[in-house]
Protein backbone atom coordinates (compact mmCIF):
# COMPACT_ATOMS: atom_id res chain seq x y z
CA UNK A 1 0.00 0.00 0.00
CA UNK A 2 1.44 3.71 -0.52
CA UNK A 3 0.44 4.92 2.83
CA UNK A 4 1.40 2.99 5.65
CA UNK A 5 2.40 4.54 9.21
CA UNK A 6 4.14 3.50 12.12
CA UNK A 7 2.88 3.68 15.31
CA UNK A 8 4.95 4.98 18.18
CA UNK A 9 3.65 5.43 21.03
CA UNK A 10 0.11 3.53 22.59
CA UNK A 11 -1.34 4.29 25.78
CA UNK A 12 -1.91 2.12 28.44
CA UNK A 13 -5.63 0.96 28.70
CA UNK A 14 -6.42 2.61 25.97
CA UNK A 15 -8.54 0.45 22.74
CA UNK A 16 -5.07 0.34 20.74
CA UNK A 17 -3.60 -1.32 23.88
CA UNK A 18 -6.47 -3.53 24.68
CA UNK A 19 -6.59 -4.93 21.00
CA UNK A 20 -3.27 -5.91 21.17
CA UNK A 21 -1.66 -3.22 19.23
CA UNK A 22 2.55 -2.11 19.59
CA UNK A 23 4.54 0.62 19.37
CA UNK A 24 6.88 -0.55 16.30
CA UNK A 25 3.09 -1.78 14.55
CA UNK A 26 1.88 -0.07 11.22
CA UNK A 27 -1.61 1.01 10.27
CA UNK A 28 -2.33 0.11 6.96
CA UNK A 29 -6.23 1.17 6.67
CA UNK A 30 -9.21 1.94 8.31
CA UNK A 31 -12.41 0.39 6.90
CA UNK A 32 -10.05 -0.49 3.84
CA UNK A 33 -9.56 3.06 3.40
CA UNK A 34 -6.07 4.18 3.09
CA UNK A 35 -4.88 7.11 5.42
CA UNK A 36 -3.40 10.02 3.22
CA UNK A 37 -2.74 11.80 6.76
CA UNK A 38 -3.80 12.69 10.09
CA UNK A 39 -7.05 14.28 9.09
CA UNK A 40 -8.14 11.23 6.89
CA UNK A 41 -7.16 9.14 10.60
CA UNK A 42 -9.46 11.52 12.64
CA UNK A 43 -12.05 11.43 10.29
CA UNK A 44 -12.54 7.22 9.89
CA UNK A 45 -12.40 6.61 13.37
CA UNK A 46 -14.69 8.83 14.55
CA UNK A 47 -17.59 5.79 12.99
CA UNK A 48 -18.77 3.35 16.03
CA UNK A 49 -17.74 0.51 14.37
CA UNK A 50 -14.55 0.33 12.41
CA UNK A 51 -12.07 -2.26 11.10
CA UNK A 52 -8.20 -1.72 11.54
CA UNK A 53 -5.78 -3.17 9.34
CA UNK A 54 -2.54 -3.42 11.69
CA UNK A 55 0.50 -4.73 10.33
CA UNK A 56 3.62 -6.48 12.77
CA UNK A 57 7.04 -6.05 12.50
CA UNK A 58 7.59 -9.51 10.99
CA UNK A 59 4.91 -8.70 8.29
CA UNK A 60 1.98 -10.68 9.77
CA UNK A 61 -1.60 -8.19 9.18
CA UNK A 62 -4.25 -8.24 12.01
CA UNK A 63 -7.55 -7.01 11.09
CA UNK A 64 -8.88 -5.75 13.75
CA UNK A 65 -12.92 -5.25 14.50
CA UNK A 66 -13.62 -2.49 17.37
CA UNK A 67 -16.59 -1.43 18.43
CA UNK A 68 -16.49 1.97 20.63
CA UNK A 69 -18.26 6.02 21.30
CA UNK A 70 -18.57 8.03 18.38
CA UNK A 71 -15.39 9.94 18.71
CA UNK A 72 -13.67 8.08 20.99
CA UNK A 73 -9.87 8.08 20.16
CA UNK A 74 -8.10 4.84 20.13
CA UNK A 75 -4.73 5.81 22.14
CA UNK A 76 -2.16 5.53 19.49
CA UNK A 77 0.29 8.20 18.52
CA UNK A 78 2.53 8.01 15.01
CA UNK A 79 6.26 8.84 14.27
CA UNK A 80 5.06 11.57 12.37
CA UNK A 81 2.39 14.09 14.09
CA UNK A 82 0.81 14.75 10.65
CA UNK A 83 1.07 11.20 9.24
CA UNK A 84 3.11 12.62 6.36
CA UNK A 85 5.80 14.16 5.12
CA UNK A 86 5.47 17.94 5.49
CA UNK A 87 5.54 20.15 2.07
CA UNK A 88 7.97 22.72 1.69
CA UNK A 89 8.05 26.02 -0.04
CA UNK A 90 8.69 25.97 -3.81
CA UNK A 91 8.27 29.82 -3.91
CA UNK A 92 11.98 32.32 -4.13
CA UNK A 93 9.82 35.50 -2.35
CA UNK A 94 11.95 38.69 -2.27
CA UNK A 95 10.70 39.19 1.62
CA UNK A 96 11.38 35.22 2.88
CA UNK A 97 12.96 35.75 6.10
CA UNK A 98 14.66 32.03 5.64
CA UNK A 99 16.63 33.08 2.75
CA UNK A 100 17.83 35.39 5.01
CA UNK A 101 19.46 33.38 7.46
CA UNK A 102 23.35 33.07 8.40
CA UNK A 103 24.60 29.73 7.39
CA UNK A 104 25.85 27.21 9.60
CA UNK A 105 22.79 27.48 11.94
CA UNK A 106 20.25 24.14 12.39
CA UNK A 107 19.13 22.91 9.71
CA UNK A 108 15.09 22.87 11.16
CA UNK A 109 15.81 26.55 10.57
CA UNK A 110 15.64 26.46 7.10
CA UNK A 111 12.99 24.26 6.40
CA UNK A 112 10.49 26.40 4.47
CA UNK A 113 6.62 25.04 4.83
CA UNK A 114 4.03 25.76 2.59
CA UNK A 115 1.53 23.04 3.52
CA UNK A 116 -2.33 24.01 4.16
CA UNK A 117 -2.51 21.29 6.60
CA UNK A 118 -0.17 23.19 9.16
CA UNK A 119 -2.29 25.99 9.01
CA UNK A 120 -5.00 25.09 10.09
CA UNK A 121 -2.85 22.63 12.95
CA UNK A 122 -0.56 25.23 13.78
CA UNK A 123 -1.65 28.70 12.07
CA UNK A 124 0.92 28.78 9.41
CA UNK A 125 0.06 30.73 6.90
CA UNK A 126 0.23 29.41 3.04
CA UNK A 127 0.88 31.03 -0.35
CA UNK A 128 -1.86 28.59 -2.27
CA UNK A 129 0.50 27.48 -5.04
CA UNK A 130 1.73 24.50 -3.23
CA UNK A 131 -1.96 23.61 -2.99
CA UNK A 132 -3.55 21.36 -5.07
CA UNK A 133 -7.66 20.69 -6.54
CA UNK A 134 -7.16 17.32 -4.16
CA UNK A 135 -5.71 19.55 -1.27
CA UNK A 136 -8.92 21.98 -2.01
CA UNK A 137 -11.27 19.31 -1.63
CA UNK A 138 -10.08 17.94 1.67
CA UNK A 139 -9.66 21.37 3.30
CA UNK A 140 -14.01 21.71 2.56
CA UNK A 141 -14.47 18.19 2.81
CA UNK A 142 -12.98 17.86 6.39
CA UNK A 143 -13.27 21.89 7.26
CA UNK A 144 -10.20 22.33 7.83
CA UNK A 145 -10.69 26.06 8.66
CA UNK A 146 -9.30 28.96 9.50
CA UNK A 147 -6.76 28.66 6.65
CA UNK A 148 -4.32 31.23 6.89
CA UNK A 149 -3.36 33.25 3.42
CA UNK A 150 -0.01 34.85 2.83
CA UNK A 151 -1.14 37.12 0.22
CA UNK A 152 1.27 39.52 -0.43
CA UNK A 153 -0.82 41.15 -2.98
CA UNK A 154 -4.28 40.84 -5.37
CA UNK A 155 -2.41 42.13 -8.55
CA UNK A 156 -1.47 38.64 -9.98
CA UNK A 157 1.08 39.34 -12.05
CA UNK A 158 3.08 41.79 -8.93
CA UNK A 159 2.56 38.63 -6.96
CA UNK A 160 3.85 36.00 -9.54
CA UNK A 161 7.13 38.62 -9.17
CA UNK A 162 7.29 38.60 -5.49
CA UNK A 163 6.61 35.22 -4.95
CA UNK A 164 9.20 34.53 -7.96
CA UNK A 165 6.69 32.17 -9.34
CA UNK A 166 4.78 32.19 -12.73
CA UNK A 167 1.87 30.12 -11.22
CA UNK A 168 1.72 32.86 -7.91
CA UNK A 169 -1.09 35.08 -9.81
CA UNK A 170 -3.28 31.71 -11.01
CA UNK A 171 -3.09 30.51 -7.19
CA UNK A 172 -5.57 33.50 -5.61
CA UNK A 173 -8.67 31.88 -7.90
CA UNK A 174 -8.30 29.07 -4.94
CA UNK A 175 -9.87 31.77 -2.75
CA UNK A 176 -12.47 31.98 -4.76
CA UNK A 177 -13.27 28.16 -4.10
CA UNK A 178 -12.74 28.43 -0.34
CA UNK A 179 -14.95 31.50 -0.38
CA UNK A 180 -17.89 29.75 -1.97
CA UNK A 181 -17.51 27.01 0.36
CA UNK A 182 -17.76 29.13 3.49
CA UNK A 183 -13.91 28.43 4.68
CA UNK A 184 -13.02 30.66 7.46
CA UNK A 185 -9.74 32.48 6.40
CA UNK A 186 -7.19 34.82 7.94
CA UNK A 187 -4.54 36.95 5.33
CA UNK A 188 -1.93 38.05 5.43
CA UNK A 189 0.34 41.05 3.58
CA UNK A 190 3.81 41.19 4.33
CA UNK A 191 4.69 45.32 2.41
CA UNK A 192 7.65 45.86 0.66
CA UNK A 193 9.18 49.00 -0.04
CA UNK A 194 8.10 50.02 -3.84
CA UNK A 195 6.38 46.74 -4.73
CA UNK A 196 2.80 45.98 -2.72
CA UNK A 197 2.93 49.54 -0.82
CA UNK A 198 0.58 52.74 -1.76
CA UNK A 199 -1.68 51.97 -4.76
CA UNK A 200 -0.69 48.55 -4.40
CA UNK A 201 -1.56 48.05 -1.03
CA UNK A 202 -5.10 49.97 -1.35
CA UNK A 203 -5.91 47.79 -4.35
CA UNK A 204 -5.33 44.70 -2.53
CA UNK A 205 -7.16 45.78 0.24
CA UNK A 206 -10.50 46.29 -1.87
CA UNK A 207 -10.10 43.34 -3.67
CA UNK A 208 -9.84 41.16 -0.49
CA UNK A 209 -13.08 42.94 1.31
CA UNK A 210 -14.83 40.32 -1.66
CA UNK A 211 -14.32 37.86 0.42
CA UNK A 212 -16.06 39.03 3.70
CA UNK A 213 -17.20 37.51 6.13
CA UNK A 214 -15.53 34.45 5.53
CA UNK A 215 -11.96 36.01 5.47
CA UNK A 216 -12.11 37.67 8.94
CA UNK A 217 -9.35 39.41 8.75
CA UNK A 218 -5.88 40.73 7.34
CA UNK A 219 -2.80 41.89 8.53
CA UNK A 220 0.20 43.93 6.96
CA UNK A 221 3.58 43.36 8.71
CA UNK A 222 6.41 45.12 7.71
CA UNK A 223 9.36 43.34 5.49
CA UNK A 224 11.89 41.70 8.19
CA UNK A 225 15.06 42.76 6.59
CA UNK A 226 18.32 41.12 7.93
CA UNK A 227 22.17 41.60 7.42
CA UNK A 228 22.23 38.81 5.26
CA UNK A 229 20.63 39.95 2.48
CA UNK A 230 23.61 39.04 -0.17
CA UNK A 231 22.42 38.23 -3.68
CA UNK A 232 18.81 39.22 -2.91
CA UNK A 233 16.50 41.64 -4.15
CA UNK A 234 17.35 45.04 -2.51
CA UNK A 235 14.39 46.23 -0.19
CA UNK A 236 14.52 49.63 1.87
CA UNK A 237 13.35 50.03 5.48
CA UNK A 238 10.30 52.48 5.74
CA UNK A 239 10.91 55.82 7.27
CA UNK A 240 8.34 57.29 9.72
CA UNK A 241 6.50 59.08 7.20
CA UNK A 242 5.75 56.39 5.22
CA UNK A 243 4.80 54.17 8.15
CA UNK A 244 2.10 57.28 8.43
CA UNK A 245 0.88 56.88 5.35
CA UNK A 246 0.57 52.92 5.97
CA UNK A 247 -1.27 53.56 9.08
CA UNK A 248 -3.73 56.28 7.31
CA UNK A 249 -4.32 54.05 4.64
CA UNK A 250 -5.53 51.40 7.16
CA UNK A 251 -7.67 53.09 9.42
CA UNK A 252 -9.18 55.15 6.71
CA UNK A 253 -10.62 51.49 5.48
CA UNK A 254 -11.39 50.26 9.04
CA UNK A 255 -13.96 53.24 9.39
CA UNK A 256 -15.54 52.45 5.99
CA UNK A 257 -15.78 48.67 6.90
CA UNK A 258 -16.69 48.53 10.54
CA UNK A 259 -19.78 50.46 10.16
CA UNK A 260 -21.05 48.07 7.40
CA UNK A 261 -19.36 44.31 8.55
CA UNK A 262 -18.86 45.08 12.10
CA UNK A 263 -15.42 43.95 11.26
CA UNK A 264 -12.37 46.39 11.27
CA UNK A 265 -10.99 43.77 8.69
CA UNK A 266 -7.17 45.06 8.17
CA UNK A 267 -4.81 45.27 10.57
CA UNK A 268 -1.46 47.15 11.13
CA UNK A 269 1.01 45.60 13.34
CA UNK A 270 2.59 46.48 16.58
CA UNK A 271 5.83 47.92 14.45
CA UNK A 272 4.02 50.47 12.09
CA UNK A 273 3.05 52.69 15.40
CA UNK A 274 6.20 52.29 16.73
CA UNK A 275 7.86 53.59 13.67
CA UNK A 276 5.24 56.19 13.13
CA UNK A 277 5.38 57.63 16.99
CA UNK A 278 1.98 57.08 16.41
CA UNK A 279 -0.34 55.51 19.78
CA UNK A 280 -1.55 51.76 19.81
CA UNK A 281 -4.90 51.24 19.15
CA UNK A 282 -7.55 50.63 21.49
CA UNK A 283 -8.54 47.15 22.51
CA UNK A 284 -11.87 47.14 20.40
CA UNK A 285 -10.47 47.71 17.16
CA UNK A 286 -8.52 44.34 16.84
CA UNK A 287 -11.30 42.19 16.62
CA UNK A 288 -10.78 40.44 19.48
CA UNK A 289 -7.33 39.44 18.41
CA UNK A 290 -7.45 37.46 15.49
CA UNK A 291 -3.76 38.27 14.48
CA UNK A 292 -1.53 38.15 17.42
CA UNK A 293 1.17 35.90 16.00
CA UNK A 294 1.83 38.21 13.39
CA UNK A 295 2.42 41.00 16.22
CA UNK A 296 -1.32 42.57 15.68
CA UNK A 297 -2.06 44.08 18.66
CA UNK A 298 0.49 41.59 21.34
CA UNK A 299 1.91 45.03 22.91
CA UNK A 300 -2.29 46.33 23.52
CA UNK A 301 -3.05 43.05 24.48
CA UNK A 302 0.12 42.84 27.51
CA UNK A 303 -0.33 46.39 28.87
CA UNK A 304 -4.00 45.91 29.59
CA UNK A 305 -3.72 42.24 30.52
CA UNK A 306 -1.01 43.58 33.30
CA UNK A 307 -2.92 46.52 33.96
CA UNK A 308 -6.50 44.21 35.28
CA UNK A 309 -4.30 42.00 36.72
CA UNK A 310 -2.18 44.75 38.43
CA UNK A 311 -5.52 46.09 39.66
CA UNK A 312 -6.35 42.88 41.54
CA UNK A 313 -3.45 43.35 44.09
CA UNK A 314 -2.69 44.97 46.82
CA UNK A 315 0.33 46.33 47.50
CA UNK A 316 3.07 44.89 49.70
CA UNK A 317 6.11 46.07 51.14
CA UNK A 318 8.85 43.18 50.69
CA UNK A 319 11.74 44.25 48.77
CA UNK A 320 12.84 43.48 45.60
CA UNK A 321 14.80 43.88 42.09
CA UNK A 322 14.86 42.26 38.91
CA UNK A 323 15.92 42.84 35.68
CA UNK A 324 14.10 42.45 32.25
CA UNK A 325 15.71 41.71 28.70
CA UNK A 326 13.31 42.99 25.65
CA UNK A 327 13.23 43.51 22.30
CA UNK A 328 13.57 47.53 20.90
CA UNK A 329 9.77 47.11 20.17
CA UNK A 330 8.77 46.03 22.95
CA UNK A 331 11.21 48.16 25.87
CA UNK A 332 9.39 51.25 25.93
CA UNK A 333 5.92 49.41 27.33
CA UNK A 334 7.16 47.30 29.48
CA UNK A 335 8.97 50.37 31.15
CA UNK A 336 5.79 52.10 31.37
CA UNK A 337 4.49 48.96 32.83
CA UNK A 338 7.06 48.70 35.06
CA UNK A 339 6.80 52.27 36.69
CA UNK A 340 3.00 51.42 36.56
CA UNK A 341 4.07 48.49 39.21
CA UNK A 342 6.58 50.47 41.54
CA UNK A 343 3.73 53.05 41.87
CA UNK A 344 1.74 50.03 43.25
CA UNK A 345 5.09 47.95 44.65
CA UNK A 346 7.19 51.12 45.38
CA UNK A 347 10.08 48.56 46.82
CA UNK A 348 10.40 46.59 43.62
CA UNK A 349 12.83 48.08 41.50
CA UNK A 350 12.75 46.23 37.63
CA UNK A 351 15.46 47.78 35.25
CA UNK A 352 14.21 47.18 31.28
CA UNK A 353 16.98 46.27 29.13
CA UNK A 354 16.70 47.00 25.29
CA UNK A 355 18.63 44.02 23.40
CA UNK A 356 20.02 45.44 20.09
CA UNK A 357 20.00 42.20 17.14
CA UNK A 358 23.58 42.80 15.89
CA UNK A 359 23.21 38.69 15.04
CA UNK A 360 20.65 39.54 12.81
CA UNK A 361 20.71 42.71 11.64
CA UNK A 362 19.46 46.45 13.98
CA UNK A 363 16.20 46.18 11.30
CA UNK A 364 15.08 42.94 13.40
CA UNK A 365 13.55 44.80 16.96
CA UNK A 366 11.44 41.68 18.12
CA UNK A 367 12.14 40.04 21.07
CA UNK A 368 11.10 36.35 19.20
CA UNK A 369 14.32 36.54 16.93
CA UNK A 370 17.11 37.77 20.16
CA UNK A 371 20.11 35.18 20.18
CA UNK A 372 21.59 33.97 23.41
CA UNK A 373 24.77 35.23 22.16
CA UNK A 374 23.46 38.89 21.80
CA UNK A 375 21.81 38.84 25.57
CA UNK A 376 25.60 37.78 26.96
CA UNK A 377 27.49 39.88 24.98
CA UNK A 378 24.50 43.11 25.69
CA UNK A 379 24.46 42.04 29.46
CA UNK A 380 27.58 41.20 30.92
CA UNK A 381 28.84 43.95 33.87
CA UNK A 382 25.28 45.15 33.81
CA UNK A 383 23.73 44.98 37.27
CA UNK A 384 21.02 42.22 36.71
CA UNK A 385 19.83 42.16 40.28
CA UNK A 386 18.37 39.38 41.70
CA UNK A 387 17.11 37.15 38.54
CA UNK A 388 16.54 38.07 34.59
CA UNK A 389 13.03 37.92 33.12
CA UNK A 390 13.04 37.08 29.43
CA UNK A 391 9.92 36.20 27.12
CA UNK A 392 9.25 32.73 26.24
CA UNK A 393 9.27 33.75 22.66
CA UNK A 394 13.01 33.92 22.64
CA UNK A 395 13.01 30.06 22.92
CA UNK A 396 11.81 27.35 20.57
CA UNK A 397 8.84 25.94 21.33
CA UNK A 398 8.96 23.81 24.13
CA UNK A 399 12.65 23.97 24.33
CA UNK A 400 15.23 25.41 26.62
CA UNK A 401 17.17 26.89 23.35
CA UNK A 402 18.00 29.84 21.40
CA UNK A 403 17.79 30.32 18.10
CA UNK A 404 21.35 30.28 18.23
CA UNK A 405 21.56 27.26 20.26
CA UNK A 406 22.63 28.89 23.27
CA UNK A 407 20.93 27.58 25.97
CA UNK A 408 19.06 28.72 28.91
CA UNK A 409 21.96 26.99 31.20
CA UNK A 410 24.53 28.72 28.65
CA UNK A 411 23.21 32.77 29.32
CA UNK A 412 22.66 31.52 33.07
CA UNK A 413 26.31 30.87 33.77
CA UNK A 414 27.48 33.25 31.42
CA UNK A 415 25.51 35.93 33.08
CA UNK A 416 26.13 34.51 36.26
CA UNK A 417 21.98 34.88 37.09
CA UNK A 418 19.22 33.23 37.41
CA UNK A 419 16.55 32.94 34.40
CA UNK A 420 12.74 33.85 35.00
CA UNK A 421 11.35 32.12 31.16
CA UNK A 422 7.71 34.27 31.52
CA UNK A 423 4.90 33.09 29.12
CA UNK A 424 3.15 35.53 26.88
CA UNK A 425 0.47 37.23 29.16
CA UNK A 426 0.44 40.00 31.18
CA UNK A 427 -0.92 38.03 34.07
CA UNK A 428 2.47 35.84 33.86
CA UNK A 429 4.61 38.90 33.51
CA UNK A 430 3.19 40.34 36.88
CA UNK A 431 3.40 36.31 38.84
CA UNK A 432 6.88 36.41 37.22
CA UNK A 433 7.79 39.60 38.99
CA UNK A 434 6.06 39.11 42.27
CA UNK A 435 7.95 35.83 42.17
CA UNK A 436 5.35 33.23 42.08
CA UNK A 437 4.12 30.67 39.97
CA UNK A 438 0.26 29.93 39.15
Amino acid sequence: MAHEHRICSVQQGSIAWEMGIEPGDKLLAVDGQEIEDVFDYRYYIEEEELVLLIEKPDGEQWELEIEKESYEDLGMEFEQGLMDEYRSCRNRCIFCFIDQMPPGMRDTLYFKDDDSRLSFLQGNYVTLTNMSKHDLERIIRFRLEPINISFQTMNPDLRCRMLHNRFAGEALKKVDTLYEAGIEMNGQIVLCKGFNDGEELDRSIRELTRYLPHLRSVSVVPVGLTRFREGLEPLEPFTKEEARQVLELIHGWQERLYPEHGLHFIHASDEWYILAGEELPGEETYDGYLQLENGVGMLRLLQNEFSQALDGETGDWEERRISLATGLLAAPYLRQMALKLREKFPRTEITVYPIKNEFFGEQITVSGLITGQDLVKQLAGQDLAERLLLPSNMLRAEEDVFLDDFTVSDVENALQVPLNIVKSSGQDLLDAILDRIR
